[in-house]
C-alpha cells in the first residue's frame, strides 16, 4: 500500500510539471509572445517553426567599442540578427569569430546583422581580441551577463551560444556550441529567404 500511495505521489508531481511546462511553453511560443527558453534536453542545435517563435523585445546594452553608447537589437529592425554570445577567454569562441564575420560578409546585404554579447571578460581584453580580428560586427559589452535577462530563462554559463532572430525578432533558431561558417551560414540564409 505504501509504494502505491509513492507511486501516485510521483506520477502526480510529474504530471503536474508536465502540465506546467506545457502551459508555459504555450505562452511562450505564441507567434509575437514574449521568448522563454525550455531546456532542450541535451539538443545543442534547436529549431523553432515560424508559429511557434517567441518575440525578443528588449535586448540591448553597451557597445564594446563606443563606450557609453547603447547598441540593441532595434537598431537592426526588419533584419535578421544572429546573437552570439562570446568571450575573449574561451577557446571555441575565438575559434568561431572568423566564421561569424564571414557569415557577416556573405548576407548582410541580405539583410542580416551579426551581434555580438561580450560576457565575464574585460573590456580592454575584448576590444584588443574584436579590433585584432577585423570584426566589423558590433558587440554589447555585457561583464555581468544582464543583456541576457531578456532571454528569459536562457542558461548566462552557455558560451559560446548563437542566437538566430528572424526579421521581427523572433527566436528561430539556437546553438548551443561553436558554429562553422558551413553550418551556420545555410540556416541562416533560410531564416533570412522567408517572406517578411
Amino acid at each position: 500500500m505504501r509504494k502505491l500511495l509513492v507511486r501516485l505521489g510521483l506520477m502526480t508531481a510529474v504530471l503536474a510539471m508536465l502540465g506546467g511546462c506545457a502551459t508555459e511553453g504555450d505562452d511562450s511560443s505564441k507567434a509575437g509572445g514574449e521568448f522563454t527558453f525550455v531546456s532542450p534536453g541535451g539538443q545543442t542545435r534547436i529549431f523553432y517553426p515560424a508559429g511557434e517563435r517567441g518575440r525578443i523585445s528588449h535586448l540591448s546594452g553597451d557597445d564594446l567599442l563606443k563606450p557609453g553608447k547603447q547598441l540593441g537589437i532595434q537598431d537592426f529592425q526588419g533584419q535578421v540578427v544572429v546573437l552570439n554570445i562570446w568571450g575573449s577567454w574561451c577557446g571555441p569562441c575565438r575559434s568561431e569569430a572568423d566564421d561569424l564575420q564571414a557569415v557577416q560578409d556573405k548576407l548582410g546585404p541580405q539583410g542580416v546583422q551579426v551581434l555580438g554579447i561580450d560576457v565575464r571578460d574585460n573590456q580592454s581584453a575584448a576590444a584588443d581580441f574584436h579590433r585584432d580580428r577585423g570584426l566589423s560586427y558590433p558587440s554589447i559589452f555585457d561583464p555581468a551577463g544582464r543583456t541576457l535577462l531578456s532571454l528569459r530563462q536562457f542558461p548566462r554559463s552557455t558560451v559560446p551560444a548563437t542566437i538566430v532572430l528572424d526579421r521581427q525578432h523572433r527566436v528561430a533558431a539556437i546553438f548551443l556550441t561553436e558554429m562553422l561558417e558551413s553550418e551556420l551560414l545555410p540556416e541562416v540564409q533560410k531564416i533570412a529567404s522567408e517572406p517578411a
